[in-house]
């Protein structure tokens, strides 16, 4: 994918978006509050975290890293994982929630790296995508935090409110979100800039009330309340 480092309007020229913030002033705005803004997931190898990413959904970090303290000491192979039987994976993941689907997604991940990766984390979008229980957000964690070679944007709960709020989008679907994101998010930025309004999202510009005075972005958001 292309990506352009000028301003945007976000979504198709002519849908009636409000002009959105300069994008590298965005940017270089929350470096600067955000200087360690990156993964909160706790992991050591690629496929700590393809496994932390997998139990994250509708999980917080938090509780992610305390299940994962002990799993990782277990299991340090996709061999490891798709040997043990389902029942006692369910157990020690039960406290991330959906522990039985999250289950299958993660035995059927390392049965598909057994059978077409020699056990070992493949490192494109491509490769990544065809493996049981992993999508596009997935993959993107992986491919941006593990291998440092992000092929998009990640595009969680965060991500989405905070770029229709700076006017970068107008779209609901994750995947339209991210599409429009990465024409004018510079390629570099793509793995950081998640993780930069993640952390915003989660300090400032929450979901129910969002702190503008307080907000580094405040004179550029287009929907800023000061």
């Amino acid at each position: 994918m292309g990506s352009r480092s000028t301003g945007a309007t976000g979504g198709t020229e002519g849908e009636g978006q409000h002009a959105a913030a300069p994008v590298g002033e965005m940017i270089s705005r929350l470096r600067s509050e955000y200087p360690d803004a990156r993964t909160e997931l706790v992991w050591d190898t690629p496929l700590d975290l393809l496994v932390a990413t997998i139990l994250s959904a509708q999980c917080t970090d938090v509780r992610v890293n305390q299940v994962t303290s002990g799993l990782f000491e277990r299991y340090r192979t996709a061999g490891d994982y798709a040997g043990v039987e389902p029942e006692a994976l369910e157990e020690e993941i039960r406290p991330a929630g959906f522990y039985r689907n999250k289950t299958k997604s993660i035995q059927g991940m390392a049965r598909g790296l057994i059978e077409n990766h020699d056990g070992r984390v493949p490192d494109s979008l491509e490769e990544l995508v065809k493996l049981p229980g992993v999508g596009r957000k997935t993959a993107n964690v992986v491919l941006g935090d593990a291998f440092g070679k992000p092929e998009g944007i990640v595009v969680d709960t965060h991500v989405k409110r905070l770029s229709r709020r700076l006017g970068l989008t107008e779209q609901d679907d994750p995947e339209k979100v991210e599409r429009d994101l990465v024409e004018f998010v510079p390629e570099e930025d793509w793995a950081a800039f998640s993780h930069l309004l993640i952390f915003h999202g989660r300090n400032v510009c929450k979901a129910r009330k969002p702190d503008c005075p307080a907000c580094v972005l405040n004179d550029i958001c287009p929907s800023s309340t000061v």
